[in-house]
């Protein structure tokens, strides 16, 4: 669509910045998430892979039915760090003429992986306890699965207060998310406990019911977690996210209003348009100047925005509406639009 000659449009990205980058360093920060993500991932992939395989083994000599829902549930949630290794590894690529926007959409594809495989592990876990309900067994070593209970939880709590301490430092919702799925594994683990106190005190069903409660635990984690993945899938953002953006340009001296702000996520990084008013008399030169400083002002203000394309119009001219190509007639033919 053509613009109006006395309209700028600037676009600022980290790589092409060079104030920023004179007063944030050289190494691309999206580089730097990207790796750390990486490294979380790998990490708490490790400690969820030891905790469940410890828990094998205690639900093979005990035959808790409760214990082995919770185990399939970690290792669904070991599982879950595979597609964002993978989500993560291929953002590092960067941009290109095909994919100009980067890889990071790999990272919001990957959360619908993660809440499958959390569907899947709900639908096994409620699967073995209604069979363990019609069929009941002796459940032996009963501080045997205490213990593995308490060893559950340990380790869910661990990785998760790791991943979302990464996620929150890289700005990755994913990560986050997937933080707060293992809190609530760790919650589980203990209500496992509390299935194995019920045996002992005699009755014996309490396994079972357990095994169910906490499948149905799982699918709140899955509805939960699909919420926000397709959220983002949709370009969904945070209010507050484009309510900091208005605030911060239009605190900039000679932005007159902002007329409109999108924002959108792609995986970790944030994507930002503002369009912004400015005084008619000034320069292009000057208006210029003005979208440096907001998009300046934006990067300061939000610690994930990738970039921002500053749109500055004319302020009796603000806004997209101005920009919308109505019906006309040329030499008396019928209406039409560009």
């Amino acid at each position: 669509m053509a613009r109006n000659p006395s309209e700028a449009e600037h676009q600022h990205n980290y790589p092409g910045h060079a104030e920023h980058d004179l007063s944030h360093g050289v190494v691309d920060p999206a580089l730097v998430a990207s790796e750390r993500g990486i490294w979380a991932v790998k990490w708490s992939f490790i400690g969820l892979l030891i905790t469940a395989l410890v828990q094998v083994v205690v639900v093979f000599l005990s035959g808790s039915v409760a214990l082995l829902s919770d185990t399939i549930h970690n290792f669904g949630d070991a599982a879950t760090a595979i597609p964002l290794w993978i989500a993560f590894a291929l953002s590092r690529l960067g941009a290109s003429r095909r994919f100009p926007f980067g890889y990071g959409r790999v990272e919001d594809l990957a959360g619908v992986v993660v809440v499958l495989i959390i569907l899947l592990s709900a639908v096994v876990a409620g699967y073995q306890a209604i069979e363990r309900l019609l069929n009941p067994q002796t459940i032996e070593l009963l501080w045997a699965v205490a213990a593995a209970a308490v060893i559950g939880f340990l380790g869910n709590e661990a990785v998760a207060v790791f991943r979302i301490r990464i996620g929150r430092e890289i700005g990755s919702a994913a990560l986050v998310a997937d933080g707060y799925h293992a809190r609530t594994d760790g919650w589980t683990s203990l209500a496992v406990l509390l299935g194995a106190v019920g045996v002992w005190l005699g009755y014996p069903l309490t396994d079972p019911l357990v095994g169910l409660l906490i499948a149905a635990a799982i699918l709140v984690i899955v509805w939960q977690s699909g919420r926000s993945v397709f959220t983002r899938l949709l370009d969904g953002v945070e209010p507050a996210v484009t309510d900091e953006i208005r605030h911060a340009a239009g605190e900039v001296p000679g932005v007159e209003n902002v007329a409109e702000v999108r924002a959108r996520w792609l995986g970790h990084e944030l994507h930002a348009e503002v369009n912004l008013a400015v005084a008619p008399r000034l320069t292009v030169a000057e208006g210029h100047a003005i979208a440096r400083e907001v998009n300046h002002q934006l990067l300061h203000h939000l610690r994930y925005l990738r970039g921002a394309v500053i749109h500055v119009d004319p302020v009796q001219e603000s806004g997209e509406d101005h920009h919308r190509l109505g019906e006309h007639s040329h030499d008396g033919l019928s209406t039409h639009s560009h």
